[in-house]
């Protein structure tokens, strides 16, 4: 089946070498051989159709339309890591996200890592995240990360390393339950004779969570705020609110009075504790963010800072996933916590300093550059891949305005072999685990193994034709 399969350069996580399968694939690849490439292929594409009857769609916004509905596509072959790895990996997730919520309470609160000039106070309150209406709060539990979705990349000798943090209203984690949930009914000869760890917890953890966000009573109510059904991610927002057991609300279904939120129902108004927000911090409250926004509830700031509502995650959390905030968590979590990362960064040029911004513009084309505040593979130059016109047009954008950009060196991710054409492909992958903190904290095993599907892409984000992989937490250590 993997006669044809070659490698990519870099780190392949099934194969060391061409007809070399790491030793603790070869049952795995047993299985695969069995099931057989025609198999594999009629299944997958069984799968697609399951997959659109169980509605688990984005929306594509595209231009000057509504938007398209589309299935996620799905890769069959599993990403398989060793309990050893994931532990190493767990301990670092916690690590950072500690390091994290200290830099937010201390940011809108006493300002150390400012004063002390670890980091400069211009990156911070430049940054797009920045909410100075947040300065002097206080969140429920003295937690502002809530839930968290950090992506992390293996680089082509296979060392992990954090790519970005995702803090705000991270998404994915419909489609990593959805990967199992077809995998065992599709492919459940894949399980035969190996121990994968479960994830169908999760919307219990996470109900459980939210709940530990309202201590002021023992029934809190906890409700999921969506944009509306145009929204890329409302799959998921309505498969989350299913699978907890509650209501999935828009802005127009709450009101607030006397600094206290209340839901409208058919059976009078009920009060709310705990908002587990899907939209963005300008469109909360128009009385205090975008005046012009319809998708909030005027009101609920005020009934925040008094205490008598939760929100997940916490408004202001946006200035540390800014990618030039970014570069600072090794520091952060020098600072905070008298630790060395167990993740390291990918080393990352802050055009904003005169020095980096000299090389970027010296390298462009071997560097990957980002803009500090796009998310889904937008405002990305892949040095590499571009044209001379890119690069020029970056050049420009880059000296109009430094703060909005950082690079990396273009890392050769690790590859995973995947159905490509109807054909196995090394194909490039990154991981998003999904990270809940409330009085305890708690990462799911594995998370979202995203996957560049077109031959030779790095981008692996959905809107830029990347799909998705089930991810296996197993007992053997690959090698």
């Amino acid at each position: 089946m993997f006669g044809e399969y070659r490698p990519n350069r870099g780190y392949d996580e099934y194969f060391s070498a061409p007809d070399q399968p790491r030793s603790t694939l070869r049952p795995l690849l047993s299985s695969l051989g069995q099931l057989g490439l025609d198999e594999l292929n009629r299944n997958h594409a069984a799968a697609g159709v399951l997959l659109r009857r169980l509605g688990a769609t984005f929306r594509l916004n595209d231009s000057g339309r509504q938007g398209s509905e589309r299935i996620l596509p799905f890769d069959p072959l599993p990403r398989l890591i060793g309990s050893a790895d994931w532990q190493r990996l767990e301990a670092g997730l916690f690590q950072r996200l500690e390091a994290i919520d200290l830099f937010l309470a201390d940011v809108y609160g006493p300002q150390k890592i400012l004063n002390d000039g670890v980091i400069p106070r211009q990156d911070v309150e430049s940054s797009q995240g920045w909410r100075p209406q947040l300065q002097g709060f206080q969140p429920p539990l003295g937690r502002w990360c809530h839930i968290s979705g950090l992506d992390l990349v293996r680089d082509g000798q296979g060392t992990w390393r954090v790519l970005e943090d995702n803090l705000r209203c991270p998404s994915g984690v419909a489609y990593f339950l959805e990967n199992r949930r077809v995998m065992k009914r599709m492919f459940p000869s894949l399980f035969a004779g190996r121990t994968v760890q479960p994830i169908d917890d999760y919307p219990s953890h996470l109900l459980q969570t939210l709940r530990e966000l309202a201590p002021w009573t023992d029934t809190p109510k906890v409700v999921l705020l969506t944009p509306g059904v145009f929204n890329s991610a409302y799959f998921e927002h309505s498969y989350l609110a299913q699978q907890m057991g509650i209501q999935l609300v828009e802005g127009r279904d709450l009101i607030c009075q006397d600094d206290r939120v209340w839901m409208r129902s058919t059976a009078g108004p009920e009060a709310v504790d705990v908002i587990y927000r899907r939209i963005d911090d300008d469109f909360l409250d128009p009385a205090v963010f975008r005046s012009d926004s319809m998708l909030g509830v005027r009101g609920l700031m005020a009934a925040y800072r008094a205490g008598r509502v939760a929100i997940a995650n916490a408004p202001g959390t946006g200035v540390a996933d800014d990618k030039l905030i970014y570069a600072y968590l090794p520091e952060m979590v020098r600072y905070y916590l008298g630790e060395d990362p167990i993740i390291e960064n990918v080393p990352t040029y802050l055009c904003s300093r005169e020095d980096d911004r000299a090389y970027v513009l010296a390298h462009l084309s071997e560097l990957v550059v980002k803009a500090v505040a796009e998310a889904g593979g937008y405002g990305m130059l892949i040095g590499p891949h571009a044209s001379s016109e890119e690069i020029a047009e970056f050049a420009v954008k880059i000296q109009a305005d430094p703060r909005n950009y950082v690079a990396q060196p273009t890392l050769e991710l690790s590859t995973v072999p995947s159905l490509s054409e109807g054909e196995l492909f090394p194909c490039h992958v990154d991981l998003r685990p999904y990270v809940l903190r409330g009085r305890g904290a708690w990462v799911s095993p594995g998370g979202l193994t995203r996957v560049a599907l077109r031959r030779g892409s790095l981008v692996v984000n959905s809107s830029q034709g990347g799909g998705c992989k089930d991810t296996w937490i197993v007992s053997e250590q690959p090698c």
